[in-house]
């Protein structure tokens, strides 16, 4: 288990408050059928900015899901970010999924990239090279051998922050929390051509306890 944060993601108790604030102004003011759809506003902020703990899968080798959602492309492309052919595994996030984005490997951050951008519907291809991005390229060490993965956050249609904690050189272990992606989104992964892909697209997938491939 990687849980090193509350149920509830830091990144949301401002907004989390708020809404709880306005919802007890408006009930004392007019009543709570009057302030019904504040509280309705709050228990949508409340599950967007959930983040529960997630259990490790004990799978040797495995590529860890960074982000909960729905794979919707799974294909062999050019890694812009690493300079290589690569696997790209995309997993897009509607606005009812957790959005705290998750390491899917242990190792050593190489670099990170942040790219200014679009925010067209986080669903469609180009969204991957046109929408503001963060790349985050990890040297992972699987059998004495290096080997690269690339995480790349992808604002959406609705998302406007892309929030990212890890800097080059930071190490990096399975299921452990690196940032979050607020309000619908996506997140694409950049696999060694040598990858074995344990998903299909239209699957549901879980932060840290889906394996998507094993290297």
């Amino acid at each position: 288990m990687n849980y090193p944060h509350p149920l509830l993601a830091r990144e949301g108790w401002p907004f989390i408050g708020l809404a709880a604030v306005a919802s007890l102004l408006l009930t004392l003011l007019w009543g709570w059928q009057a302030a019904l759809p504040a509280y309705i506003v709050l228990v949508f902020v409340v599950q967007f900015f959930r983040d529960p703990p997630r259990a490790i899968p004990d799978v040797a080798n495995a590529v860890l899901s960074p982000a909960d959602g729905r794979i919707v492309k799974i294909e062999k492309v050019r890694d812009p970010y690493a300079d290589r052919d690569a696997l790209l595994v995309s997993v897009f996030m509607n606005v009812f999924n957790v959005h705290s984005n998750r390491a899917s490997v242990n190792g050593r951050v190489r670099a990170v990239h942040y790219f200014p951008g679009l925010f067209v519907n986080a669903d469609l291809d180009k969204a991957s090279t046109e929408n503001e991005r963060n790349a985050v390229i990890i040297d992972a060490n699987v059998n004495g051998e290096n080997q690269v993965v690339t995480l790349v956050q992808v604002a959406g249609l609705i998302a406007r922050r892309i929030l990212c904690y890890v800097h080059p050189g930071d190490a990096l272990e399975k299921g452990q929390r690196y940032g979050f992606i607020r309000f619908g989104s996506r997140v694409d992964v950049y696999l060694p051509l040598t990858a074995v892909v344990c998903v299909a697209p239209g699957d549901v997938v879980s932060a840290t306890s889906t394996v998507l491939a094993t290297l």
